[in-house]
């Protein structure tokens, strides 16, 4: 198998967050003559070549720190990121925040391709903490050199640095292309007599030091994980590098070091644009009731159109002694009799109620157990059996709804001593550990026991090629005499570095995502606790944590193993562009924690909420004022006090934040239903506005699911299915179609000309001298921020010959824009020779806002002429009922799911109150004969992305006029709420249904069950 890398905007955006830094530096690549050094060597006839070194140019002197201070401001304020005061740190410094999972290494190896075209800088350190990472990090280079290859043309040259081959380090400086050394901090962070190589005058090295040769290059430091990188001495150290700016790479970097943040995607931003797994939660709770020691686990509450069972496990005397046994019971269940009469059950042990609400068991007796509860006498061994009895069956849950998809499925269990894994006799010979035993007992008790399902015949046969003791496999350090041994982790250290272990994780990567049993049945791999930042695969979905959790482990660190969005057997990850909103129901992360849900959830949150410690937590006049809002027509306006408080006045009215500034579920629900209100002030900014309120750190938002609590897993009714009212709607709407698009490019010329005229208006770039007293300090904060000093009042300097822009600068501004819009070069100078001459003058005056603001006007334009110029025809191929059958659609009774009648499936999961009471109404209604919420599978090809309508609903002929109706429930119907992307979508709907169905289907978006019904009689 073969990786598949896709361009993803937000790793662009982190890689233009830094380019646009040094907007303004000219493209170069100067060179020098190398230190030869002394000593004896054989010259050449190329000795001049051989020994011309390239290095980066340092910025030119117009680019002031006043103007990078002030590019690096404007570039926090569009992140919205606190602005830096002053240039922090030594030197030029830039802090990246990205999470675990979403690609952090292919970002920064994305951001030295672009300085590279930008600017020609083309000397690169990578400085990682450890051995294993570094291993991580060449890897990556490996995988991604034919994809970056593809877009810029070029490949970087890159290796890993050691004091034994001096060579690459000539190779380093002398070589044009784009090099990249990889070293690990170790290497040259020792003093004294433990001073490394990289300081020392070598004899083989021409008497030469390699860090000068290194450090006359200028090079540009990336720092991957800072936080583990950069103690007092290493800093000290990383100074002899003379690095043209450092750039510092992590999820959790250290308060304390942060330097001119310019870009972060960070936990829950992360999470809430679905670019990492969701995660859920198994929690296992002890309840240690006084009223019995009797042995009893609920595994589960199973919920069907008939009456609801539950899964238990309990003791059972058989001939040979006790043994626990697993059974799915009903009301009546007597756990006296089932368990071959054990006293322990005698005391009315008999199933009195099972709740699918709440996920309880009630006996006669009056204990009630909740799912993942286990009473009576547990030891440490019968828990570590229940982790991994849950373990393997969320695998096979998670594993039977993602075969069909061509998805791997992989389980990680982490342990603290190999001997519960594997153990050695006095031979030598392996045998299986405590843990090994367990596994294998589980796993055939599980599969035996599994009921085979329609269209599962072939995950079965894949099932039965697998035998217990293959599927399963440790990867450990291994010592001299190839035995697996406990991980090495220093006395300081979190992570062990033992490459050996390491290497094995990473050589069988692609080969554990191979799904064939017999060249990959290893579907669970058992690993050390130490070697958690070395565990990298993308298709690990279950995380069993085998051991008494400590404070030293951070529950993140735990998860961040198995964050990364899934790939399919060819490769490709599993993420929004190929899902759509199916994300997360397919890339889920279970953990099988040793504590309860609760205690987990509070800790995993507790983590998150230290994570993103200076996101606001309380909605205040404060957070609204300075930021920069955007209306519909691209117009910028900073939000001033009086703004502020008009929108504030708004939230509280319409209880959208409580009394402390917290949201409220009324202000998550309007904005699910699409009825979400703003102050009218800023109504056409309602998105920033909107944005601004989101990057409020919610823990309600960044909540782990409850593994247990999606009880009702939706179910086809085949009666439903085959009735004629639903065969005849699905015949009139499982038509797949293709769009053109046909526009006059001329139209679209002038329409650009006409929209740059009217709207483009650039800032000039100007000095301020402003004067103003500190009145009061407020707080601790309004010192670190500066706000304690009052304006008084300002003067502007603005004259074209002290500052313009930089006249030392060339912009390529026609190549600019044909890169921003895609269209041709004739095109671009048709449109800037067409607009009025004020407006072009503009671009002296501030040619990167220019380049912005006028790309993103062409491209409104642009998409308006494709919205309004496209026709679908109809196609040849249909949508199959699979895509009912195939999706696994999950939800909570009472919380977001309910029965239904007349649905296809036998409940119905909601998204918002708006789909409830629609459906409630759809489900009651004489004049519906069946209808169903179309799952994600089904959608419409459009310009702007798959659009997936909510509804199809079939009447009873004769009832009303129109028998079949497709609908889009929105909260509101003003055009003006409905965002433009959704507004184009919906237009493209209705061509394709009017081109797939004539006018047989009507389709359109209703707000509620009255609205629909009054399209449907006229």
């Amino acid at each position: 198998m073969k990786l598949q890398f896709k361009h993803q905007k937000f790793q662009e955006d982190a890689a233009k967050a830094v380019v646009d830094v040094f907007a303004g530096q000219p493209y170069l690549t100067p060179t020098y003559m190398m230190d030869r050094g002394s000593g004896h060597y054989q010259t050449t006839l190329t000795e001049g070549e051989d020994f011309t070194g390239w290095r980066n140019q340092p910025l030119v002197p117009e680019l002031s720190n006043r103007i990078i201070l002030e590019q690096i401001q404007k570039i926090q304020r569009s992140y919205q990121i606190a602005p830096s005061p002053k240039l922090e740190g030594e030197g030029y410094n830039l802090t990246i925040e990205m999470e675990t999972g979403v690609g952090k290494t292919y970002t920064y190896i994305k951001t030295m391709f672009e300085l590279n075209k930008h600017y020609g800088w083309s000397k690169f350190i990578v400085v990682v903490p450890s051995l294993a990472i570094r291993e991580g990090v060449y890897k990556s280079f490996e995988v991604t050199q034919e994809h970056f290859a593809e877009e810029y043309g070029k490949k970087i040259r890159f290796f890993i640095y050691n004091s034994a081959q001096l060579t690459e380090i000539d190779r380093f400086a002398s070589d044009s292309s784009i090099n990249v050394m990889i070293i690990n901090s170790q290497a040259f962070n020792a003093k004294g007599k433990d001073a490394r190589r990289i300081y020392m005058k070598l004899d083989e090295f021409r008497s030469r030091r390699p860090i000068d040769i290194i450090a006359r290059t200028n090079p540009v430091l990336i720092i991957d994980e800072p936080q583990s990188v950069e103690g007092k001495q290493t800093k000290e150290r990383l100074r002899e590098f003379h690095p043209l700016l450092t750039l510092r790479y992590s999820a959790t970097h250290k308060s304390d070091s942060i330097y001119n943040m310019v870009y972060r995607l960070d936990a829950m931003e992360a999470y809430n644009k679905r670019l990492v797994k969701k995660i859920a939660v198994k929690g296992i709770t002890e309840s240690g009731s006084t009223a019995t020691e009797s042995y009893v686990y609920l595994q589960s509450i199973n919920l069907s159109k008939a009456d609801p069972t539950a899964t238990i496990q309990f003791d059972f005397k058989g001939a040979t002694g006790v043994r626990k046994v697993t059974k799915t019971v009903g009301i009546g269940f007597n756990l006296y009799d089932q368990s071959n009469g054990m006293e322990e059950y005698r005391n009315n042990f008999v199933v009195k109620a099972i709740d699918g609400r709440d996920d309880s068991v009630e006996f006669l007796n009056g204990i009630k157990i909740y799912a993942g509860d286990v009473i009576g006498k547990v030891s440490e061994e019968q828990l570590r059996r229940i982790q991994i009895r849950e373990t393997i069956l969320s695998h096979i849950e998670r594993e039977r709804q993602l075969y069909y998809k061509g998805i791997k499925v992989l389980s990680l269990l982490f342990i603290d001593e190999v001997e519960h894994y594997r153990k050695y006799d006095s031979a030598g010979e392996p045998f299986n550990g405590i843990f090994a035993d367990m596994f294998e007992e589980e796993y055939r008790d599980i599969v035996e026991n599994l009921q085979i399902g329609i269209g599962e015949d072939a995950y079965f046969r894949y099932l039965d090629a697998i035998s217990a003791e293959s599927t399963h496999a440790g990867y450990f350090s291994i010592d001299k005499k190839g035995k697996m041994v406990n991980s090495k982790v220093g006395r300081k250290e979190t992570t062990s570095d033992d490459v050996d272990a390491y290497d094995l994780i990473m050589k069988y990567k692609e080969l554990l995502l191979d799904r064939d049993p017999k060249r990959s049945p290893v579907r669970f791999i058992f690993s050390h606790s130490a070697l958690r930042e070395g565990w990298d695969n993308p298709n690990v979905f279950q995380i069993c944590t085998l051991k008494q959790s400590s404070s030293e482990v951070r529950k993140r660190q735990e998860v961040g193993r198995g964050l990364r969005l899934c790939v399919n057997q060819n490769g490709e990850r599993q993420d929004s562009n190929v899902l759509g909103n199916d994300v997360h129901n397919v890339n889920i992360l279970t953990v099988i924690a040793s504590e309860s849900y609760d205690s987990f959830a509070k800790g995993l949150q507790s983590e998150i909420a230290d994570a993103v410690a200076d996101r606001p937590r309380a909605v205040t006049v404060d957070l609204f004022v300075g930021k920069v809002i955007i209306d519909s027509n691209g117009r910028e306006q900073v939000v001033d006090k009086d703004t502020a408080d008009a929108i504030m006045y708004d939230l509280t009215i319409n209880r959208y934040i409580d009394k402390r500034g917290a949201l409220t579920e009324k202000y998550y629900e309007d904005k699910a239903n699409g009825t979400l209100q703003v102050a009218e002030e800023v109504a056409d900014s309602a998105a920033s506005v909107v944005n601004i309120i989101d990057s409020i750190y919610d823990p309600k938002a960044m909540q782990p699911e409850n593994a247990r609590s999606n009880n009702v897993e939706l179910k086809v009714d085949e009666e439903k299915l085959a009735m004629p009212e639903f065969k005849a709607l699905w015949s009139k709407i499982n038509a797949k179609s293709v769009y053109i698009v046909d526009f006059d490019t001329n139209e679209l010329i002038q329409k650009a000309i006409v929209s740059l005229d009217s709207k483009l208006r650039v800032s000039k770039i100007f000095f301020k001298v402003e004067t103003g007293a500190m009145e009061e300090i407020k707080s601790k904060e309004a010192l670190e921020f500066g706000l304690a000093f009052v304006k008084e009042n300002s003067d502007s300097y603005n004259t074209q010959t002290w500052i313009s822009a930089n006249s030392s600068v060339k912009y390529d501004l026609v190549g600019k824009l044909v890169e921003e819009t895609k269209l041709t070069r004739k095109d671009v100078i048709a449109i800037l020779r067409g607009v009025q001459k004020s407006v072009f003058d503009q671009f002296k005056n501030n040619p990167e806002e220019f380049i912005i603001k006028a790309a993103a006007l062409i491209n409104d334009e642009k998409a308006t002429a494709i919205i309004q110029h496209i026709t679908y025809d109809v196609l040849d191929e249909h949508y199959g009922t699979e895509v009912f059958t195939d999706p696994t659609i999950k939800g909570k009774l009472g919380v977001n799911a309910m029965k239904a009648k007349k649905h296809l499936y036998d409940h119905i999961v909601f998204d918002s109150t708006n789909e409830r009471d629609f459906a409630t109404e759809l489900d009651t209604n004489t004049d519906v004969a069946v209808y169903v919420k179309l799952p994600d599978g089904f959608y419409i090809s459009t310009p702007v992305g798959h659009y997936n309508p909510d509804w199809a609903i079939a009447f009873y002929a004769g009832k009303v006029k129109h028998i079949y109706f497709v609908a889009e429930t929105k909260g509101s119907m003003s055009s003006m709420q409905l965002r433009l992307i959704e507004e184009s979508k919906i237009h493209c709907a209705r061509e394709h249904f009017k081109a797939i169905s004539s006018d047989s289907v009507v389709y359109d978006v209703v707000d509620s069950y009255q609205s629909l019904l009054n399209k449907v009689m006229r």
